[in-house]
């Protein structure tokens, strides 16, 4: 469960739903590839890379939506460099789905 808390270690709500993801790889990793990769360890490759762009789009939508309340509360400082943060994430997803479509164009060659 992702939980935010304050400087007293209280829960702090946010995104109105309660949401949970699991910030751990439960997979193989295929070891070395220093060696060359070779069969599962494309596969992780591809299924990492899917879920890390999934997860970083979640917590882009969830830092804006602080920067849109940050906004309302008059701290439009603090809400333009969340915002601006949010789109050097964007980013940085791009550039990891231009990867992905890669290493996939890469396996059809293959």
């Amino acid at each position: 469960m992702h939980l935010i808390k304050d400087e007293n270690g209280n829960v702090i709500p946010h995104g109105g739903d309660e949401h949970h993801h699991d910030h751990g790889h439960n997979h193989e990793h295929c070891g070395s590839c220093e060696d060359g990769c070779s069969g599962n360890c494309t596969d992780e490759v591809v299924a990492l890379l899917n879920y890390m762009l999934s997860h970083n789009e979640h917590h882009a939508e969830e830092l804006d939506q602080m920067a849109e309340n940050l906004k309302k509360m008059g701290m439009e400082d603090a809400a333009k460099t969340i915002k601006e943060g949010v789109a050097d994430f964007q980013k940085g997803n791009m550039r990891l789905g231009l990867a992905l479509t890669l290493v996939k164009e890469h396996l059809k060659e293959a």
